[in-house]
């Protein structure tokens, strides 16, 4: 994956990850991170998690809100928290929102003492990112949150966030130690988040004479004749540099500020052929899955979904929103969480990636083979509109154990009348 992955916006968003979905998005977090190990080792996880899109159709698919900037803040607080729990798996979260990010070098230093890593350089690395994307990225955007994912083999990924309080909205940037070379030149695997008026960026590789004249006019001059100078040119209306060509533009994300879920934020074909596998080719070729006490059609379209999130590629993540729909969200868009479907894909999920590390890949193959279907039946599939799947999702939200933020969902009777009331 290059380096520099593409950006989006992001809606700034308050709140807490209630206790009952904050658990259930560690154990899914872990299990989904355990099956992409299996299939596809560490290194192509880290890349994951330095993509953007990927990250948040991640955190969409765990139920968390699909649009929001607390997706950053709770995806690594779930990581975090999963993978304390398992050693085995190599991966390290350190750092975190406010003043856990501050601990971040007393957390890498215990990871390096017990892997025998170099603790003072992962310290000053992670300080770096920090003081890159604060200092030498000025684009209005205050940092308070960072998060550094550690593997034992030295390897890691940096997934930080600024807001811009004003406007309301978050950027998310993300680093990647595989092919960085320099802190302050073209250094980012992605950065993604709304344009906030003029962005000053000297980790352009653009800007490489820049850093180089500030280093030698501050030399030449001193810090106090370098301010008076810089004080005649703020008065004096210099001409301002001709700026080089932009570079290529990369793929851009742009989360909208509505909390539901609309047609134009989900691509219809892909969702029908999710659906279309887990109706029409489950209950013969997805026979390994359905064996499992309770499982039926509804959790199989939710695994359809998350074998993406295990198996897709970059470009099928251009829709978070869709992923949303596997599991919900815990503001009750598009739908509430359906905690016993969620429940089942964990224990599915987790059935299959233990089966797997014993030897026996049957489950584990069914879910690869359930994303392969579904994408092959895209192009011929049809379904319901996406107004007409959501409703259909509300009225059966009560018997699939339905839940946010607001509480259980209620009988439909009884949500009827709590609405006239």
């Amino acid at each position: 994956m290059p380096r520099r992955a593409g950006s989006a916006d992001l809606p700034l968003h308050s709140g807490r990850v209630p206790p009952w979905l904050g658990a259930r998005m560690t154990r899914l977090g872990v299990v989904i991170t355990e099956a992409i190990l299996l299939e596809y080792g560490r290194d192509e996880f880290l890349d994951r998690l330095a993509h953007p899109f990927w990250f948040q159709s991640f955190g969409a698919v765990m139920g968390m809100d699909w649009h929001s900037s607390g997706i950053t803040t709770s995806v690594l607080a779930a990581l975090k928290r999963g993978f304390a729990g398992r050693p085995d798996l190599g991966l390290t979260v350190a750092g975190g929102r406010g003043a856990a990010s501050r601990r971040t070098p007393d957390e890498l230093g215990a990871v390096a003492e017990r892997t025998g890593l170099d603790g003072a350089a992962l310290a000053r690395a992670s300080r770096l990112v920090a003081k890159v994307d604060s200092a030498a990225v000025q684009d209005g955007f205050e940092l308070y949150l960072h998060g550094f994912i550690l593997a034992d083999d030295g390897r890691w990924v940096v997934v930080q966030q600024g807001m811009n309080g004003a406007r309301r909205t978050a950027r998310r940037y993300h680093w990647r130690s595989a092919g960085l070379t320099s802190f302050v030149d073209a250094p980012h695997a992605a950065i993604e988040g709304p344009t906030a008026g003029e962005i000053v960026n000297l980790t352009d590789h653009r800007a490489a004479g820049a850093r180089a004249a500030q280093l030698d006019l501050l030399a030449d001059l001193g810090p106090d004749r370098l301010a008076r100078e810089a004080a005649k040119i703020r008065g004096g209306g210099l001409a301002r540099e001709t700026v080089p060509p932009e570079a290529p533009l990369l793929p851009h994300l742009v989360m909208p500020a509505h909390h539901d879920v609309r047609e134009g934020d989900v691509i219809l074909r892909r969702l029908h052929g999710a659906l279309a596998a887990a109706a029409d080719r489950g209950p013969t070729d997805f026979a390994e899955l359905l064996l499992v006490p309770g499982i039926g059609q509804r959790t199989v379209e939710a695994l359809a979904m998350v074998a993406e999130v295990i198996h897709g590629t970059p470009c099928r993540f251009a829709d978070p929103a869709r992923h949303s729909l596997a599991h919900g969200g815990k503001d009750r868009h598009p739908y509430p969480v359906p905690t016993r479907v969620l429940d089942r894909t964990i224990s599915v999920l987790k059935d299959a990636v233990t089966r797997a590390r014993l030897g026996s890949d049957d489950r584990l193959a069914a879910i690869r083979r359930l994303d392969a279907q579904a994408r092959a039946l895209e192009a011929t599939a049809t379904g319901p509109s996406l107004a007409t799947h959501i409703a259909r999702e509300r009225d059966a939200s009560h018997g699939l154990g339905g839940r946010s933020v607001f509480g259980w969902e209620p009988a439909p009777g009884r949500a009827a009348e709590r609405g006239r009331q």
